[in-house]
């Protein structure tokens, strides 16, 4: 009996130590928390797809240059939980997007929201839902009903 504990504990600590960096992944220390950009731009490509939906833009910076914007969000199944679709954005729609800027100062960041052409707002699940971010839901950023 006693050695059935121990060859289930060590099968258990061998386990968390595989799959605990795993877990990692889904931070946020890439990110600048502290400062948020807002982007105008026109959408190149829509991802839908696990682990995370990834939006691809043209963006105009003050010099007239465009730069490639790569800004992700959660899972298809979170996102369609407060209101997105795969086909609320569609390559070549102009948009705005508000998201965490990487801290490298990369043209990459997390969506905190998106405004679509019709003026529609969109907001991240992380949002929404107070979840890792910890901010917390407000009338503008809730889910459609």
């Amino acid at each position: 009996m006693k050695g059935k504990f121990w060859m289930v504990f060590a099968l258990g600590i061998s386990i968390s130590i595989v799959t605990l960096p795993l877990s990692a992944h889904h931070g946020n220390a890439a990110y600048d928390t502290g400062k948020k950009v807002t982007v105008k731009g026109t959408v190149t490509d829509w991802l839908w797809s696990n682990p995370h939906c990834v939006l691809r833009l043209d963006v105009t910076d003050d010099n007239g240059q465009i730069e490639h914007w790569v800004v992700e969000t959660e899972n298809p199944s979170s996102m369609v939980n407060v209101g997105w679709t795969k086909q609320s954005i569609k390559p070549g729609d102009q948009i705005s997007v508000t998201a965490l800027p990487v801290k490298n100062g990369r043209s990459v960041g997390r969506i905190i929201e998106v405004v679509l052409p019709n003026g529609q707002k969109l907001a991240g699940p992380h949002l929404v839902s107070g979840g890792a971010l910890d901010v917390p839901a407000t009338q503008e950023n809730a889910p459609k009903q």
